[in-house]
């Protein structure tokens, strides 16, 4: 491959570009710039030639014409290896390029103020970059093209122990890195632009866009899918969440330890107090929220210890000494936390293999996307209030304040059951779960048959309606007292009748759960 004798920087991100053209020029490395990074290169000393130099033709149009230009694009396209390619070069004396450094106009940084204008937005697409991007990752055998300053620290290493010379191999790997960069940045600027109308007033931001453009970084190859026969990989937003997690410890994640990791999580979230959840196959087997975090765990724990064995945890507050304690105790696959305590990691680091994984907060809003044969649906996520200001009681006897609580608890995990979702609890605690059935009252019945605690005095949650009152009938006869569920089928009548007949409290929230 060529060694490096000239390279075209001209970043909007200057971050370690100094450094990075420091170590470029001590390799012999002719540096060539312009406006703003030049000038940044030249006040640390640097020689540096201005790309002006080169055009024999002045910066104009406030900029937006600097590069683009015969003698710039011509230096960086040609073929070393096509003869009349060079002749052409030597013809008209323009000088080749070996490494092309750019990064892009922050588009993003512009599209999310929230009063940006049409006019500062256009502004701000970059059409020199990309050009120059494009150019030299088309021409890759002969150009190096560097797009981020995360790659600054690899690129030198590998020039300064190869002769000032990069692989085929790492050429081919950053023009990949480049051609995904600028469709990345199109992408952005498409859909932001897609949202103004032509007199230049916004549109109505829409939940689900008329195309949906998908575009997430590879973070990790998994060493297989559900299944040991099947591939697998974890692509991220790098909006926060279980994909963008830190893992502290113990085995490489498996597709279905974020799958899991996930579902836990997500449940975490819908609590304000301490709240531990215990996940298995994405199904809730325990979930608890108490006063304080250990309490939570042993609470969640207590459920269902059995289906807890090998499961996914996930708190919602940082994992101290006491809880970890517990934890230790228990066999699971991986924790899911927004820290963990230096007391807690000793404690559970003494688990080889076990998983522990800081997850960020979501800084953005997704959509939920799922994958079908020969594409993809997308909604918008379940975020519909689950404070009970809508919720309407239906019954003639009114749910007492500890049902009350009760049911709004239960109504929240029910939320992450796998339809049809049933749960039996106590305020502040599942006490047993029935998910994933084909008919709604066998759900009713597994949940009852999988209890170890008591059923009596316990309310029952539904995700959905009650197509029948044999359902409220079923868990009458386990003690339930109480029912939540969303109302709406043709029978509702008789049901209300069974509850009112059987002495429960119902209520109505007029929202459905499902989770498929």
């Amino acid at each position: 491959m060529p060694r490096i004798e000239r390279a075209l920087l001209s970043v909007t991100d200057k971050t370690g570009i100094v450094a990075f053209a420091k170590r470029l020029h001590a390799l012999g490395v002719e540096l060539v710039s312009t406006g703003g990074t030049a000038k940044v290169l030249a006040d640390e000393g640097l020689p540096v030639r201005e790309v002006a130099e080169i055009t024999e033709f002045p910066e104009m149009l406030d900029g937006r014409v600097k590069t683009i230009h015969p003698r710039i694009a011509a230096g960086i396209l040609a073929v070393r290896a096509n003869r009349e390619h060079m002749k052409a070069l030597e013809t008209f004396k323009i000088p080749t390029f070996q490494m092309v450094v750019v990064n892009l106009y922050q588009f993003e940084n512009h599209a999310t103020k929230p009063d940006v204008t049409r006019e500062e937005l256009i502004e701000n697409i970059d059409i020199g970059g990309p050009t120059m991007v494009r150019a030299a990752a088309k021409n890759f055998q002969d150009v190096a093209v560097v797009v981020s300053p995360a790659q600054y620290e690899a690129l030198v290493s590998e020039l300064e122990g190869n002769a000032g010379a990069l692989t085929f191999a790492t050429h081919w790997s950053l023009a990949q890195q480049a051609f995904a960069h600028t469709a990345a940045y199109d992408t952005v600027v498409s859909a932001r632009l897609a949202r103004i109308h032509a007199d230049g007033a916004a549109t109505k931001e829409e939940a689900l866009p008329r195309i949906l453009r998908v575009q997430a970084p590879q973070t990790a190859h998994l060493r297989y899918g559900e299944n040991p026969h099947q591939q697998a990989a974890l692509y991220s937003f790098h909006h926060g969440g279980v994909a963008s997690a830190r893992q502290l410890h113990g085995k490489e994640l498996s597709y279905n330890n974020l799958v899991d990791l996930d579902a836990a999580w997500q449940l975490i979230l819908e609590f304000t107090q301490p709240a531990a959840a215990i996940v298995k196959h994405t199904n809730p087997c325990g979930c608890a929220e108490q006063t304080n975090l250990a309490e939570a765990y042993r609470k969640a724990l207590e459920a269902d210890p059995i289906s807890a064995f090998g499961g996914v945890l996930a708190f919602n507050r940082e994992v101290g000494r006491e809880t970890a304690q517990e934890v230790s105790q228990l066999f699971a696959e991986a924790i899911a936390a927004p820290s963990f305590s230096p007391d807690a990691i000793e404690i559970l680091t003494a688990k080889k293999n076990l998983r522990l994984v800081e997850v960020p907060p979501v800084t953005k809003p997704e959509l939920v996307i799922k994958s079908i044969s020969g594409g993809l649906l997308a909604q918008t996520a379940d975020v519909a209030p689950m404070d009970g200001t809508a919720w309407r009681i239906v019954t003639s006897r009114q749910p007492n304040e500890e049902e009350r609580q009760a049911l709004a608890f239960g109504w929240k995990v029910a939320k992450h059951v796998k339809s049809n979702a049933i749960v039996y609890a106590r305020t502040g605690q599942t006490v047993s779960v029935g998910a994933g059935q084909m008919s709604r009252v066998d759900s009713v019945k597994v949940g009852a048959m999988k209890a170890l605690l008591p059923l009596t005095g316990t309310v029952l949650a539904s995700d959905a309606f009650f197509p029948f009152a044999d359902g409220v009938e079923e868990a009458a006869k386990h003690g339930v007292t109480a029912v939540i569920q969303p109302g709406g089928s043709l029978r509702d009548e008789e049901t209300i009748a069974a509850c009112d007949r059987l002495g429960l409290a119902m209520v109505f929230t007029g929202i459905r759960h499902f989770r498929h």
